[in-house]
């Protein structure tokens, strides 16, 4: 294992070890950089960076939807003691206000994006008020367009392991999102930890699809990477959302010992995969399946190990894990090639200080929680009361880390940091486990959090979106995070104040679930009229009572009911053109052949950021760079896009 105590001598010790990084861009399409290529390259950059006027402590916006570039970004920024800032790039309204808002919060920092990208920005900032804004940033923007000449080196600044290595934005937030500020010894810790439970090493071969603005993908599987000297691959996100079986193809061809995805992933493979067969698949060489990042569905694990066993994985290969940004990810892991251990316990005696009694899988009211191992050396985990006492093994509570890799605190952050971080030194994850026979089970959540697809999202957020539209006032409409029978993860739901008629509630229910759409790029599930909104006697929403009741499907009725109405109300027109049909057909298949009239809005009908990258490369596939994806934004039914797409065949 490495002795470096930086980021620096890391990159520095690493300079001249035979291993590189692969940059997938398709299936037969990719570019390795070596190690010494990738030190070489940041140096470059990095020259540029201090010709700006870029200085050590300074912050340093990463705002790049191109891996190669992002990383030798990264590097270049840690090489020079600039503190880089990962920031997704997005589709939606919310993703480049969420820019503007971290850009404010930063100060006066730099950016390193695309002119296009950077244009659209500047459009958006003039159309939201926020000018100002985006003015002091685009003067400190460095342009990847403009980098012609990489053969200068930059100056090298000697940092410590206390200094700031990189600030993680909390993911999917709509609000003021809190900076976790991770330092060089925290991710070193985090890497040291991991590594001597997982036993990464030169040897491993490792392949992501997760993007590198989320802790998972930079962290995980690309700094512990690095650090082990592993060679990594890496494909883009949006390539695995279009192409999710290119994924364990590529793991098949480079015999990937290490692979990782969050629930919905696996749940996107299985569903594009149907009922193909995968004997042309040798993933025998896969010893370690990361499953993180949300809340783990055992019977998603499990289904996803029957369905690869012809491709003859390890029936032990999947490894669910626990951690977060606070911790610089990792808090804890289970033995490696061990059996999926999992817990069976009522669901409703899952309250803080409560004993858990394990039950047969077949009871009723049981639920099956999956191991996620013990504490990683460097951090330690405890389970605490509502006053931030330790409880004993086998009773629920407030999940609490402390350790090296733990955060010193969140960016200029007083308020949130108090409310993170007990008297006595614990930092709150906010999750709610337990500690069965040594080993870890999370439980459930103690902060209001709704995890869709990977990302966090704030209920209250999401619900002051939908403020603007008349009758989702505050306080009449909740935003839940629900789980249907039979489902492996959870999808969004809304839930609004409705007494009248149900035939009364389409349009809005259908303006509820378009500007949720628009505006954050996430799918509502549902919208659910409901009689009353259940509260606490201090006026709290009680939005389990809510999620409860979807799950045992109390509002399956009205529901359906609801979905007959849209149905009938339909017949906004067949295609009357073939480009309308092509557009049509897409559509309809992109929104699981759900019938798409050409009036119709896709934002109504639950086309997430997802559906939308499916349908976009659909398009492009037959009309090839005619239509830009942030178009269907602009023109979001068949009937627009079509006369969109007719005047510039014509043009």
């Amino acid at each position: 294992m490495l002795n470096v105590t930086t980021l620096t001598e890391l990159l520095e010790a690493n300079r001249q070890f035979p291993r590189a990084i692969t940059y997938h861009e398709g299936e037969k399409d990719a570019r390795t950089v070596a190690f010494a290529e990738l030190h070489e390259r940041a140096l470059g950059i990095l020259h540029h960076l201090q010709k700006l006027g870029a200085r050590p402590g300074d912050k340093l916006i990463l705002f790049l939807g191109h891996n190669e570039q992002f990383i030798d970004a990264f590097w270049a920024a840690v090489l020079g003691g600039i503190v880089p800032v990962p920031v997704a790039l997005g589709i939606s309204d919310e993703h480049r206000h969420k820019l503007l808002r971290i850009a404010r919060r930063l100060g006066e920092p730099m950016i390193y994006t695309e002119r296009r990208s950077l244009e659209r920005i500047g459009a958006f900032a003039a159309e939201t008020g926020q000018t100002e804004t985006f003015e002091a940033l685009r003067r400190r923007a460095f342009l990847v367009d403009d980098l012609d000449d990489i053969s200068r080196a930059g100056k090298v600044h000697t940092a410590r392991p206390e200094d700031i290595a990189f600030i993680q934005f909390s993911s999917g937030s709509t609000s003021e999102p809190k900076g976790v500020v991770l330092t060089h010894g925290n991710i070193l810790a985090n890497a040291r930890g991991a590594t001597e439970v997982a036993g990464f090493n030169p040897e491993d071969v490792s392949l992501s699809w997760m993007p590198l603005t989320h802790d998972m993908g930079l962290i995980g599987f690309h700094l512990v990477m690095f650090f082990n000297r592993v060679h990594a691959h890496l494909m883009p996100t949006d390539l695995f959302v279009r192409r999710p079986l290119l994924w364990l193809q590529l793991a098949s061809r480079i015999r990937a010992t290490i692979l990782c995805s969050p629930n919905f992933g696996y749940k996107h493979y299985l569903k594009v995969l149907g009922d193909r067969t995968v004997d042309d698949l040798d993933l025998q060489s896969v010893r370690l399946i990361f499953n993180g990042a949300e809340p783990i569905s055992v019977a998603l694990c499990r289904q996803f190990m029957a369905r690869m066993a012809p491709a003859q994985l390890n029936v032990n290969a999947m490894y669910p894990v626990y951690g977060l940004a606070e911790a610089s990810l990792a808090v804890s892991f289970p033995v490696p090639g061990a059996p999926l251990r999992t817990l069976v316990v009522n669901r409703h005696g899952l309250t803080v200080g409560h004993e858990v009694q394990p039950l047969p899988v077949a009871q009723r009211e049981g639920i099956e929680l999956v191991s996620e191992g013990k504490a990683i050396p460097y951090c330690r985990v405890r389970i605490a009361d509502d006053e931030d006492r330790s409880l004993a093994e086998a009773r629920v509570g407030h999940l609490h880390i402390r350790g090296d890799n733990v955060t010193p605190g969140y960016f200029e952050s007083p308020e949130a940091n108090a409310a993170a971080f007990t008297a006595d030194g614990w930092l709150r994850t906010g999750d709610l486990a337990v500690v069965h026979q040594g080993e870890l089970y999370v439980t459930g959540r103690a902060k209001e959090i709704i995890f869709v697809n990977g990302q966090n999202y704030y209920p209250h957020d999401l619900e002051s979106i939908l403020q603007p539209i008349e009758g989702l006032e505050l306080g009449k409409v909740v935003a839940a995070g629900v789980r249907a029978a039979g489902e492996a993860s959870e999808q969004l739901a809304l839930f609004v104040l409705h007494r009248g008629e149900v035939e009364d509630f389409v349009a809005l229910a259908n303006a509820a679930a378009r500007r949720i759409n628009e505006q954050t790029g996430l799918e509502v599930a549902d919208v659910v009229p409901v009689k009353r909104i259940p509260k606490t006697t201090s006026g709290k929403i009680q939005r389990h009572l809510l999620e409860e009741a979807y799950a045992n499907g109390e509002f399956d009725a009205q529901l359906k009911t609801l979905a007959a109405l849209r149905e009938a109300r339909g017949g906004g027109g067949g295609a009357r053109s073939a480009i309308e049909e092509k557009l049509k057909g897409i559509c309809e298949t992109a929104l699981g052949g759900r019938r798409v009239d050409v009036s119709d809005n896709l934002f109504e009908l639950g086309a997430s950021s997802l559906k939308l990258i499916e349908i976009h490369e659909q398009i492009d596939r037959e009309y090839p760079g005619k239509i830009d994806l942030t178009e269907l934004f602009d023109f979001p039914t068949i009937g627009e896009l079509a006369t969109h797409l007719e005047g510039k065949l014509a043009g």
